[in-house]
Parts: C-alpha cells; sequence; structure tokens
C-alpha cells in the first residue's frame, strides 16, 4: 500500500486502473471529458466575448425548466434548453425597453428565474434531488443521460466549428463583422444557444451552481497562456478534459463531490497559469509585482 495524492492505493497504476473496473466510472469519465471539451471550447468564446455573467444567468435559469419537465413527463434536457434559451431573450428584452445596463439586468433574472426553480421544486410533488441539480452527480449518470449529453456536445462542436471563422470576428469586433455583411444577430443568438445547451449538459457533471466555471475557467487560464486563439483553444479543451477527468478520479477514491472537486482542479490551473505563464504570469513579468 502506498500513499498517492493523499489516497491510499497498492499501486500508482491502481490510483487509474482500478476505478475502471466499475461500470458507472467508466460513464462518468466518459460524459465528463465530453462536456469538458465542449465548455473548454465554448469559454473560450465566452471570455473573448466577456460574457461570464452571461453564463451565470443561463446556468441559473435552466433549474425550473428541469423541474417543468419533469412535471410534464418530458426530457430535463428539453426543459432546460427552454428557459435557458428564455432568460437570455428576456434579458435581451427589457435591456432594450428600459434604462437598466446589462449587469444589472442580467442579475434580475436569473436570481428571478432560480427563485421560481426553488419554489417549483417545493411545490411540485416529485423526486427530484434539489441536491443533483445544483451539484451534479456524474457517478449516477444513466445510459439514457449520457446519450442526451453525446447529442448535445456533437450538436454544439458542430456548431461552434462550422462558424468558427465569424464567431472569432464577432467576440473581437462585432461592429467590423458587422459592415462586411456577416449577421451578427444570428451569431449572437447561436452562441446563446450553444450556451443554453452547454449548460444543459453541464448540469450532469457539476450542477447549475459550478457549471458557469466550466464556462469561464478553461478559457481563461488559455488567455493567460497565449495570444493566438487556435492554440487558445487547444489549451482551453486540455485543461478542461484533464480537469474533468482527474475530478472524477479524486471524487472516486476521496468521496467528495465530483463538481467540486472538477472546479477545484481548474481553479488550480488558473492559479498556475496566473502565477507562471511565460508572457502574462505575474512570477514571470516582474512589472506586475512592482
Amino acid at each position: 500500500m502506498i500513499e498517492l495524492f493523499g489516497f491510499t492505493t497498492n499501486s500508482p497504476a491502481s490510483f487509474v486502473i482500478e476505478p475502471l473496473s466499475h461500470e458507472f466510472m467508466r460513464r462518468a469519465l466518459v460524459v465528463s471529458a465530453l462536456v469538458g471539451s465542449v465548455c473548454g471550447l465554448l469559454s473560450c468564446y465566452m471570455t473573448l466575448k466577456g460574457w461570464a455573467l452571461m453564463g451565470d444567468a443561463v446556468s441559473h435559469s435552466v433549474m425550473p425548466g428541469v423541474v417543468v419537465a419533469y412535471a410534464l413527463g418530458l426530457p430535463f434536457s428539453l426543459g432546460a434548453f427552454v428557459f435557458g434559451v428564455g432568460s437570455v431573450t428576456l434579458i435581451g428584452f427589457i435591456k432594450q425597453k428600459s434604462r437598466v445596463k446589462e449587469d444589472t439586468v442580467i442579475g434580475l433574472v436569473f436570481t428571478g428565474f432560480f427563485a421560481l426553480g426553488l419554489v417549483l421544486v417545493s411545490k411540485i410533488k416529485s423526486n427530484i434531488d434539489l441536491m443533483h441539480i445544483l451539484f451534479g452527480s456524474p457517478l449516477g449518470i444513466s445510459s439514457n443521460d449520457l446519450r442526451q449529453t453525446l447529442i448535445i456536445s456533437v450538436v454544439v462542436l458542430i456548431a461552434l466549428t462550422l462558424f468558427r471563422k465569424d464567431l472569432v470576428l464577432y467576440c473581437f469586433d462585432p461592429t467590423h463583422a458587422r459592415s462586411i455583411g456577416i449577421n451578427t444577430g444570428f451569431l449572437h443568438y447561436l452562441l446563446l444557444s450553444a450556451l443554453s445547451l452547454t449548460a444543459v449538459a453541464g448540469l450532469q457533471t457539476v450542477g447549475i451552481i459550478l457549471v458557469v466555471a466550466m464556462l469561464v475557467t478553461p478559457g481563461a487560464t488559455a488567455y493567460l497562456l497565449t495570444d493566438r486563439f487556435d492554440r487558445m483553444i487547444i489549451l482551453a479543451v486540455i485543461s478542461s478534459v484533464i480537469s474533468s477527468l482527474l475530478g472524477v478520479y479524486i471524487s472516486f477514491w476521496s468521496d467528495i463531490e465530483t463538481g467540486g472537486a472538477i472546479v477545484l482542479v481548474q481553479t488550480i490551473l488558473f492559479l498556475m497559469a496566473f502565477l507562471f505563464a511565460p508572457k502574462y504570469g505575474i512570477l514571470k513579468n516582474k512589472s506586475f509585482i512592482s
């Protein structure tokens, strides 16, 4: 018996191999890698666009959709997607029709939707586990949920890949994108739809509360490591997938919340980039220290 990363195992290899003997762990690793790759890719656009608050709004606004879908006997993903898109549509409507600033509108809408979800959970008789919605449960994911996550991940990845160049220009300079004839309105709602779908997928791994971290942290980490967007995408996806897989392993061996473990690993990777990034790390750039 040896001590590895604080966990007692027979050998270093058993830390990786032994959990694979359980079907629930294999499912958890697959779904976590899928969600991690999608979140890593989307987080790059979120970082460039400055949409951290928008990701928070969507992730919290899907909660009533989950409850309503259960009450109507519909797939959770459908209800969550409808409410996610509905929340960002409402944000845009209020912003256009009032003098309230966008960040304030976002805060108002997502807290209102989240509160509605809490009320519905308390009033609608169901076996919905509130903790499962809030914090996710990849170790208990079903085959049906795995298929839904696979479909969502493929759809989002295809959409972001097909419109990659237009989306990059839209995120960097929407005015220039509009001036050369790009339909920025379409790209805006495409990005919001992808955000809503990814938040739905993230429900299975880290839950509503922590999914925003998966939509922000990988992109922020990669942003400190490179100035090229293509490399940023690769680094964000790699860091997100590694964090997801390592978080699942840590939760298995230490019996802690999987979502929390995944986000903690992501946060550690960000702090390492923040400190040691070759160009922008504060320990590598004396101007940040002085």
